[in-house]
């Protein structure tokens, strides 16, 4: 299912719509519980209480994204869900307050007491209930692949159970000119039209993945299954829609010219993005003001001056800028002159340094980047030129990561751990072009939102 661009998993949406008519539920009984008259006091009052439900159930839904509580890759157990969502249902009575005071709406503290714990309960019950019928059959679409050779076995690569939460393979059909590498008892010798065979394994979807297409392509039996309502899909573009990034070792050319996306941004669109960009960042920049000043007074008090550190990165279209960062690091940390990766524990990391890099506070001063235009506030993160001029000769693509503006934080941050290898930053490549791919105002904001997760839980700090 697209949403203003992007794939979401038909589940998660039913559970987002869930959990929001169960806050808004959940307030309604306390007030019902707590208020005199109940809730025939909104019908007597007409806006006193209805506001509070909208205000108190969007929050809590808008909570629960910025904690990561709808995206099919997060793996927590009950205890990880239960705090994200206690959280999440804080934003919502700290939210539907503030409305309350606003216009004069009840302020019984009793209420938002019955809110929260009604809310936990209700909320508590939904999420149990949906892990265990996240995997069920009746949300995956049975796939039928054509194809049982290199690009075919890519799919049993997805080791990530979250990966694999869309679909199920029904059956490999073997395709001509293909060496079959699949030993699994789904490889099928199709007997009769591969229309059939769908219709008899009940598939919803197939997924062309030949490694040969120049001779025996089934253009008739595609097209016969295409006409009978089944879905034909490329197999690069099924597993960018499963996984959220493009599988490098898949594309070519003609796959990144004629697929959708990869354009440049519209310039009402640009516009907006750069008016986000620039009054958030402002206002970001004030209200950390007074951490930045923490900040700078303890690097100075354990390791002296200076308090920035100076990097020449690559940003848009392969121009470098020079970005700023509180230092973290010793003095001369590399003082031999070679370019090094950040590596866990370590040693050139100060104490101080060690604070504010699991606190995301040394990257505070790229508000400024982002302010004079050499960044955004989502993209791919920028790397040093001496990595890019590496990686670029090592990683096919890599240099389409630069058609966008680099960003303080991006999808490939919220998707993948800290990278600290050339393996990782093929791995980050992927995650880039799925976002250069599809990036749009909707897809920024929903990014800055569930960075708050990675802020807020010390995702991928080193």
């Amino acid at each position: 299912m697209r949403f203003f661009g992007q794939h979401i998993h038909p589940a998660y949406l039913i559970l987002a719509t869930t959990e929001y008519g169960l806050a808004a539920l959940a307030f309604v009984i306390a007030v019902s519980l707590l208020l005199p008259g109940g809730v025939s006091l909104a019908a007597e009052a007409g806006s006193d209480i209805w506001p509070l439900v909208f205000a108190f159930s969007s929050a809590v839904v808008i909570g629960s994204t910025a904690v990561g509580l709808y995206q099919a890759r997060q793996r927590l157990g009950p205890g990880g869900v239960v705090v994200r969502l206690t959280a999440a249902i804080c934003v919502g009575v700290v939210i539907s307050g503030a409305v309350a005071l606003l216009y004069d709406g009840p302020r019984s503290v009793e209420l938002w007491v019955a809110a929260f714990a009604t809310s936990l309960i209700l909320l508590g019950s939904a999420r149990a209930l949906f892990s265990k019928v996240v995997d069920h059959d009746a949300f995956r679409r049975r796939v039928l692949v054509y194809g049982a050779g290199d690009r075919a076995a890519s799919l049993l690569k997805l080791r990530r159970r979250s990966d694999q939460r869309g679909f199920r393979v029904a059956g490999f059909v073997p395709a001509p000119g293909d060496r079959c590498v699949i030993d699994d008892d789904r490889v099928l010798m199709a007997s009769g039209s591969l229309l059939d065979l769908a219709k008899r394994l009940d598939v919803s979807e197939i997924v062309v993945a030949m490694d040969e297409r120049r001779n025996g392509f089934p253009v008739k039996d595609l097209l016969d299954c295409k006409f009978s309502g089944i879905a034909i899909i490329d197999v690069l573009t099924f597993l960018e829609r499963e996984t959220g990034k493009v599988k490098v070792d898949l594309v070519n050319p003609a796959w990144l010219i004629f697929s959708d996306g990869f354009g440049e941004q519209r310039s009402l669109s640009a516009f907006a993005s750069r008016m986000l960009d620039f009054v958030v960042s402002l206002v970001l920049a004030i209200l950390s003001l007074p951490a930045m000043l923490i900040v700078a007074a303890a690097i100075v008090i354990e390791d002296g001056f200076p308090v920035l550190y100076r990097q020449k990165r690559v940003g848009l279209g392969g121009r470098t800028f020079t970005l700023y960062k509180f230092r973290s690091m010793v003095k001369d940390a590399e003082a031999g002159g070679r370019a090094q990766w950040a590596s866990k524990d370590d040693p050139r990391v100060t104490k101080v340094g060690r604070i504010i890099r699991k606190l995301r506070f040394d990257e505070l001063p790229q508000l400024f980047n982002v302010i004079r235009g050499d960044m955004s506030l989502v993209g791919p993160r920028p790397e040093r030129p001496e990595f890019v001029e590496r990686l670029s000769t090592m990683i096919p693509y890599y240099h389409e990561r630069h058609c966008v503006k680099p960003g303080v934080t991006g999808w490939a941050q919220l998707c993948y751990p800290y990278g600290s290898s050339d393996q990782d930053a093929m791995e980050k490549l992927q995650y880039d072009l799925y976002y250069v791919k599809h990036r749009n105002l909707i897809f920024d904001l929903m990014v800055l939102l569930q960075t708050v997760e990675v802020i807020l839980w010390g995702k991928g700090a080193r």
